[in-house]
């Protein structure tokens, strides 16, 4: 049921975000469409109050339940971007707005943008793993709750390997190609596509 139900909120965070932004571009309604936008988070909300009642109700503690707990984490951490990046393009394709600007592509910009999309990910391993920690107490038998222990040490992995990646561009900064250096022949810090 919860997988179902994980798929049902991933599905429904499409849709929501694709009727939020027809209706704030296509429909002229910027008022319907941010409040779409705004419910969003109201389908976290229903994963969680579904995986915490799948608990009362007595089923075993399970996979299931670690990655509601991820999924969460992830939305809490990465959803806002999601959607402002979504946002941007949507204004450009559909509301007449200059096109959104890319991530830096080069240099030490490029390696604050990666930290800043890292810390999103960091976001999403406290959360999971707060939530991890509440459905441990919540079941309270040291017997049933290893699946969810493991996905503690999941989250925490998912947040070390990109932070790793992240590491590798403050220590090998990519150089911009020739034809974008300037004159005195240093890369320049673009912003942009």
């Amino acid at each position: 049921m919860i997988v179902a139900l994980i798929a049902a909120c991933e599905i429904g965070f499409w849709v929501l975000l694709a009727a939020g932004l027809a209706c704030r571009y296509l429909l002229r309604m910027p008022r319907t469409g941010l409040a779409l936008l705004l419910c969003e988070p109201l389908l976290e909300v229903v994963l969680l109050v579904a995986t915490a009642l799948d608990l009362k109700n007595g089923a075993e503690p399970n996979w299931t339940h670690g990655l509601a707990a991820l999924y969460i984490g992830y939305t809490v951490g990465h959803g806002h971007r999601t959607v402002k990046w979504l946002d941007g393009h949507a204004a450009h394709r559909l509301g007449g707005a200059p096109k959104p600007l890319g991530p830096p592509r080069y240099g030490m910009a490029r390696a604050r943008h990666e930290a800043k999309v890292w810390l999103g990910t960091l976001t999403a391993a406290v959360v999971a793993t707060a939530l991890l920690q509440f459905a441990i107490w919540y079941v309270d038998d040291p017997g049933r709750v290893t699946s969810l222990e493991s996905w503690r040490f999941t989250a925490w992995r998912i947040a070390g390997i990109h932070g790793l990646v992240a590491l590798a561009y403050w220590i090998w900064p990519k150089k911009a190609p020739a034809d974008e250096r300037d004159v005195t022949g240093v890369g320049k810090e673009r912003v942009g596509r």
